[in-house]
């Protein structure tokens, strides 16, 4: 049994990696290209761009404009090589004429008719070396310009694509065309279905049959046999193998995603090659049958990635916090997504490789947009649908995170706008919305398990309390702080990284990009103007959309700074406060200025900003300005910070808080003062805990005249001593104050490492000093004796009683 999975893959590596038989001779050894000289490539160049410009030019032709775009820039680095490359042979020139010098002045003695003529060459070489140079710096700007050309040509087609209407499906009108081009469309497709049959019927016969039977039995068994075994396999390893942590289950979901869509994508591609094992197709069909293949394995990458995050089956290894209720209703979606994916798009290939009429093919895209779309909306209601159930039966549904719910609501608002698009007849914007939407769900997912993968990665190679973390600390003498540090801020970049490659993805993946949408919609709807500044509402969504990522990139940096890479710092809390808050500070100034910039407002218009809030300023805000700037010199110059104990104006307490105007301070009855900034810095402030100041503790000790004094400092001391908290240095004392007429007073003094621990420290000090008293037998007073005296009372008349 062990043996049989090794037997499979050998066969499939030998179907799969056998060339096809030769159909034509073998082609001749390759032979040395002859290199071409820099003039021939600048004419080379010269005649591509012309052909580029001349296929601008011609409107009526189905212009890969893509494709013409990307052929512009080859162009441009291509004459920018040749003038890098022809900068060296330059210096040659310039070296030599250096050597030979300037040419004789008039009068001179004439120089020897060799010198003279090399140095007419090298003139010559260098003036058309020169004039080289400028014209691939010429060529490659025209490049650039016409690569301008034509992405504004396509950003106005796409315009156009998406501001073009037609009559609602649910109208008769609309089924006027598809119903006329219909016979037309219906004879395309014959003719297809049957140019597969003469070769499905071609790849019968005897020579191919082998080939296709075997190709296709093995297709059959990587779906089933091999997969179910891979899969138990990848189980196995990481339940038995990995070691235990989150890598275990979230290199599961990425094994499994990878692994449906692989198997699924190299069984298409045994099918590909059992029609087309000796060549029978031609180029149309082995094109139209090698998207086909690319078609199945995306749309099996899309249930694979469904079924690795739902994990209906092993719950606990579940990567979402979702609900098993949750997990159940989402289940067949992902499934329906990839066959609604598979069959609409081979649908879209077939009409494209047809010429289907555009009746047919704006009917197609509108199905399209309403079952993608309507997937995505069922699906998330669904889902929405079971947490409202778990709340109604009174148990709160599991945290999620704030970008999950507002994905979802974007999404459940791209499936209304295309469902609304398809109604009202922009069938083009609908479907444009339809599939980006599907497309930004997939690369958001992938994007979740790659996350998940790689914290759980560095987690298990970088933790201290890992193996592989101890053995980096015994090899390079890293502390455990240092190396979280380590897995923290590598862990954050590459997941940064990852990050800006799915937004690349999710740009240039279709051919239109969110800037061709803002485009669309600026030229549909106008725009405004502000006295000079053009507001267009492209710039403005441009505007608010760079500033509110902006924001939530700075709150972002500051959560991961405050929770995770500062805490593993020996940074005191008020110096990460100041860090953090100045962060946010310059974050916050740096957003704006780019969401000024996205609005096109240029230095004048900000000059006019900046006076009218210098007449504010001088009129109404120059406290707030104030507290302000005194509450920056506060977090760079420091005086207090965070968790210092300070005293001013009557007021003593913790500061909790330095905002943008005020600092909070907590008072010693919970309750918490505003102090403006301006306080801290032009007034009187006593900082207690300044510079990590000790706290005195200090008490007064009557004792009655008879007690013996040097037994009492005997006993104060002990105590002091034993106390833990006490230090040693400055040493405690107790020293004999006064003497009264009934009693000796002590002065007893110890210091403590904070100020803070004093009242805990003299509580304790009194405890221990009072039970050692009681056994020395040493009262605190005596007992005061009472005389009482009674007066004989005077006689009544005077006399003797």
């Amino acid at each position: 049994m062990r043996a049989l999975p090794r037997l499979i893959l050998s066969a499939l590596l030998v179907f799969a990696g056998t060339s096809r038989l030769p159909a034509q001779d073998a082609p001749a050894p390759d032979t040395p290209a002859a290199v071409q000289s820099p003039q021939q490539t600048l004419d080379q160049v010269r005649g591509q761009l012309d052909a580029i410009k001349k296929s601008l030019g011609d409107r009526d032709a189905n212009l890969p404009l893509a494709e013409l775009r990307s052929q512009a820039f080859d162009m441009r680095d291509q004459a920018l090589q040749l003038a890098a490359g022809l900068g060296p042979q330059q210096q040659s020139l310039q070296a030599k004429l250096d050597v030979l010098g300037p040419a004789p002045e008039k009068g001179a003695p004439p120089e020897a008719a060799e010198v003279s003529a090399q140095r007419r060459q090298l003139d010559r070489q260098k003036a058309s070396l020169d004039a080289q140079v400028k014209q691939a710096q010429l060529l490659a700007e025209e490049s650039l310009q016409i690569a301008a050309q034509l992405a504004d040509q396509r950003r106005n087609e796409f315009q156009a694509r998406l501001a073009s209407r037609t009559a609602t499906p649910f109208s008769r009108a609309f089924w006027v065309d598809p119903m006329r081009s219909l016979p037309a469309d219906m004879r395309r497709l014959r003719g297809l279905g049957d140019d597969l049959h003469d070769v499905v019927r071609q790849a019968w016969q005897p020579p191919n049959r082998t080939p296709l039977l075997a190709c296709l039995a093995c297709a059959v068994l990587l779906l089933g046999v091999v997969r179910w075994l891979l899969e138990r396999g990848l189980l196995n390893l990481t339940r038995n193998r990995m070691p235990a942590g989150h890598l275990r289950r979230s290199a599961l979901a990425l094994a499994i995603t990878l692994l449906t869509a692989l198997c699924t994508g190299m069984a298409a591609q045994l099918g590909y090659l059992a029609i087309n094992w000796n060549g029978i197709l031609d180029d149309d069909l082995a094109l139209l049958a090698q998207r086909v293949v690319l078609l199945v394995a995306l749309s099996a990458y899309v249930a694979g990635l469904g079924r690795a995050l739902l994990s209906c089956r092993r719950p606990s290894w579940r990567l979402p916090n979702l609900t098993d209720d949750e997990a159940q209703r989402l289940r067949p979606y992902p499934w329906l997504l990839a066959a609604a994916m598979l069959l609409l798009g081979v649908l879209e290939l077939i009409n494209h490789a047809i010429g289907a009429s555009l009746p047919a093919t704006v009917a197609t895209r509108g199905a399209i947009a309403l079952v993608i779309s309507g997937l995505i909306g069922i699906g998330l209601l669904r889902a929405g649908y079971a947490r409202r159930k778990l709340a109604a039966a009174g148990q709160p549904p599991p945290s999620r995170p704030v970008w999950v719910g507002l994905v979802t609501g974007l999404a459940l608002l791209a499936a209304a706008v295309a469902w609304i698009g398809v109604a009202a007849g922009f069938i083009a914007l609908a479907f444009f919305v339809a599939v980006n939407t599907l497309w930004i769900g997939v690369v958001v997912c992938s994007l979740y398990l790659l996350m998940h993968v790689i914290n759980d990665g560095f987690e298990l190679l970088l933790s201290p309390r890992g193996r592989n973390g101890q053995r980096l600390q015994q090899a390079f003498d890293l502390t455990p702080a240092r190396l979280d540090q380590l897995h923290t801020v590598l862990s954050g970049i590459t997941r940064a990284l990852f990050v800006l490659l799915a937004l690349a993805t999710v740009v240039s993946r279709f051919g239109a990009s969110p800037e061709d949408l803002f485009s669309s919609l600026g030229g549909i709807f106008g725009s405004l103007t502000l006295g000079e500044l053009k507001l267009a509402p492209g710039n403005i969504l441009k505007a608010m959309l760079v500033f509110a990522l902006g924001l939530l990139a700075v709150r972002m940096v500051k959560r991961w700074l405050g929770e995770q890479l500062l805490p593993k710092t020996s940074l005191d809390p008020g110096l990460q406060n100041s860090m953090l808050t100045l962060l946010g500070y310059i974050g916050s100034v740096l957003v704006f200025v780019m969401a000024l910039a996205t609005l096109q407002v240029s230095l004048q218009n900000i000059t006019w900003i900046a006076s009218a809030l210098s007449v504010g300023i001088g009129f109404g805000l120059q406290a707030i300005v104030q507290n302000f700037i005194s509450g920056l010199i506060l977090l760079a110059e420091r005086p207090v910070k965070v968790g210092d104990w300070v005293s001013l104006s009557g007021v003593e307490g913790d500061i909790r808080r330095i905002n943008v105007r005020a600092t909070e301070i907590q008072m010693s009855d919970r309750s918490t003062m505003i102090v403006p900034n301006s306080q801290l810095i032009t007034q009187n402030v006593r900082n207690v805990t300044l510079a990590n100041a000790q706290g005195r503790v200090q008490f007064r000790l009557p004792m009655p005249l008879d007690t013996d004094a040097s037994r009492v400092r005997q006993i104060v001391q002990e105590v002091f001593e034993q106390h833990p908290a006490i230090l040693a240095t400055p040493k405690p004392s107790t020293l004999l104050d006064n003497i009264e007429p009934t009693a000796m007073n002590f002065t007893c003094t110890g210091y403590v490492s904070s100020p803070r621990d004093v009242g805990g420290v003299r509580s304790d000090l009194l405890f221990a000093l009072l039970e050692r008293l009681r056994e020395a037998k040493l009262p605190l007073s005596r007992p005061q004796d009472m005389v009482v005296r009674t007066m004989p009372l005077p006689a009544p008349d005077g006399g003797a009683p």
